[in-house]
């Protein structure tokens, strides 16, 4: 079966967070044209499993225990994906995600929230600034310190980028998720940052922003335990025009197109939204 982007065969891939859905997605997608693709994660079987997946299709691939908020274990998995299939041509940060630490209970601050501390309920005054950098770092630094380890073997080389995974909720925060969504929105602007940093050097930066995808992640979020959308889920999508959430293989038209310099090669500092149109809509 020919390529549907033949540039990115024998290319190298490195895919953060590749044991999850949306980011095994794309390590796929890069496999499924040529592209020797590392599967990096925290979580070493998850990776092991997108691995098998490609390889048991015909790709090419790595699985790699690592920690991006670690620099040394990103070091080792760099030398372990140069020794397997040479330097890094594309670079997707993908890994990220959020955690209750820095979540409120409610959508808004009730006034009696600020008369008597309700057991259970974490108002914005509670929130922990330890569950907020955990949120933040994992998001943000977990792009930065990758971005540093492999934007080495990218600098000079013909046809690199490097693909960030941000959100919606970096163009129209979410209630609930104050880390996550200031957390993506650090991402989109560090994505402007390094494409005008690296211009120079022939990087070319961009980001994917998706919308609502159903994940392991946001399963509770999303679905109620009979599998009925939850009223979260309801309002999701009254704001999104196309009525639905997004497939994870509708993701991949993005990524081809921001990878493939065919398409995309004077395009960089740019975020492709996937998302249905929820961020066009104006709720009225």
């Amino acid at each position: 079966m020919p390529f549907t982007h033949p540039n990115l065969q024998n290319r190298t891939a490195v895919v953060t967070g590749g044991g999850g859905v949306l980011c095994g997605g794309f390590a796929k997608v890069l496999a499924a044209q040529g592209v020797k693709t590392a599967v990096l994660d925290l979580n070493l079987a998850a990776a092991q499993a997108v691995a098998d997946d490609i390889m048991a299709s015909g790709g090419t691939a790595l699985a790699i225990e690592c920690n991006v908020l670690e620099k040394p274990s990103l070091e080792a998995a760099r030398e372990r994906v140069n020794a397997a299939f040479g330097p890094c041509d594309i670079l997707v940060n993908g890994a990220g995600g959020n955690h209750p630490s820095g979540t409120t209970s409610k959508e808004a601050l009730d006034p009696i929230d600020l008369e008597e501390k309700i057991e259970g309920v974490t108002t914005f005054f509670d929130l922990d600034p330890t569950g907020i950098s955990k949120v933040f770092n994992l998001n943000f630094l977990g792009t930065l310190l990758p971005t540093q380890v492999f934007a080495r073997d990218l600098a000079g080389k013909e046809h690199a980028c490097i693909v960030m995974i941000t959100s919606m909720n970096a163009i129209r925060p979410l209630t609930k998720i104050p880390a996550y969504s200031a957390a993506k929105a650090a991402v989109s602007n560090f994505t402007q940052f390094m494409a005008t940093h690296f211009a120079p050097v022939g990087i070319r930066v961009n980001a994917i922003a998706p919308g609502f995808f159903s994940t392991a992640q946001n399963k509770t979020l999303l679905w109620n335990p009979d599998g009925s959308p939850t009223a979260r889920t309801g309002k999701i999508l009254a704001a999104t025009p196309m009525n639905r959430l997004g497939l994870p293989e509708e993701l991949a038209g993005a990524l081809l197109f921001l990878c493939d310099e065919a398409y995309s090669s004077f395009v960089t500092g740019s975020m492709v939204a996937v998302d249905g149109g929820f961020s066009a809509y104006s709720g009225v």
